[in-house]
């Protein structure tokens, strides 16, 4: 049976120590993923195809401050609440393959390619938050319905800022394996040399737009930390106790920033690491269900 997240809030939750120098995902991924690349590895990911999801693809054109073109995916029910899922870095739409080819009853996914990814627009990296939300905001539903925001990893901050600028939007978020206290940030000196001119020219668009991100990251989470207690929709925060590339140290802060919501619940996956969406997929998708609950 899927785990369900406490229903008390999340500052009853005693969290493991943190150590001086827990690894960060800003230090670990980048390099991470240069090591990933070179030996044809990947970390886990979803078990359908990406061509499965090629029905499913729809773009939007987005204006200032992106004005580019975003592509999406698109399944469910149309009338349904909307949920929108945001992939980390490096990622796209199709990390969320599984559940659009099989979304929860009566919801309407959407799962983008975030800009400076995928099929979307542009070519180079799109490091600021602000313009990252400009993205979700564009595909909010006009008509009213309840939207809910998932965003895993760095997809966690950027849907944080979507809740915090438009708050009235968004009924619920669901912060996954998420990247927010800027303390934790670090620059690996790999990414140094992956964003030295000779060699990012030799890496592929994907992990070049990452590390970029990921350099850029620390004073855009300490910009967004400000905005942080604006957020009043629900939000349920779910963390793997042994995620290596986000600490489970970020949970702590975001209890403490979290101040507006009216209600927060956290569930720590005992064991559990970074990977969540393809490791704790019936727990993702109970997050879900539980965020469109009317009980706190």
């Amino acid at each position: 049976m899927p785990q369900r997240l406490d229903p008390a809030t999340t500052r009853v939750h005693p969290l493991p120590r943190h150590r001086a120098h827990a690894p960060s995902r800003g230090r670990l991924w980048s390099a991470l993923s240069v090591l990933l690349a070179s030996i044809g590895c990947a970390p886990p990911g979803p078990q359908a195809a990406e061509s499965a999801t090629d029905a499913l693809r729809h773009s939007v054109q987005v204006g200032a401050p992106l004005n580019t073109q975003i592509s999406y995916l698109r399944a469910g029910d149309a009338a349904g609440p909307r949920v929108v899922l945001v992939h980390g870095t490096p990622g796209s739409a199709t990390a969320w393959a599984d559940y659009m080819l099989d979304p929860p009853a009566g919801l309407e996914l959407v799962a983008l390619d975030r800009p400076g990814f995928g099929q979307s627009g542009p070519a180079g990296a799109m490091v600021s938050l602000e313009a990252q939300a400009a993205a979700i905001v564009a595909l909010l539903p006009a008509d009213g319905r309840p939207v809910v925001l998932l965003g895993h990893s760095l997809g966690g901050p950027i849907v944080a800022r979507v809740a915090a600028e438009h708050p009235t939007r968004v009924t619920a978020v669901v912060l996954l394996a998420a990247s927010l206290d800027p303390a934790l940030e670090e620059i690996h000196p790999m990414q140094w040399v992956g964003a030295w001119p000779p060699v990012r020219a030799l890496l592929p668009r994907v992990l070049r737009n990452a590390n970029a991100e990921l350099m850029a990251l620390k004073p855009e989470l300490e910009a967004l930390a400000l905005l942080l207690p604006r957020i009043t929709a629900k939000v349920l925060i779910v963390h793997g106790t042994q995620d290596d590339l986000v600490p489970v140290a970020n949970v702590a802060f975001m209890q403490a920033h979290l101040s507006g919501s009216r209600c927060v619940r956290t569930l720590l996956l005992e064991g559990r690491n970074h990977f969540l969406p393809w490791n704790s997929a019936e727990v993702v998708r109970d997050a879900l269900r539980q965020a469109l609950e009317n009980t706190c």
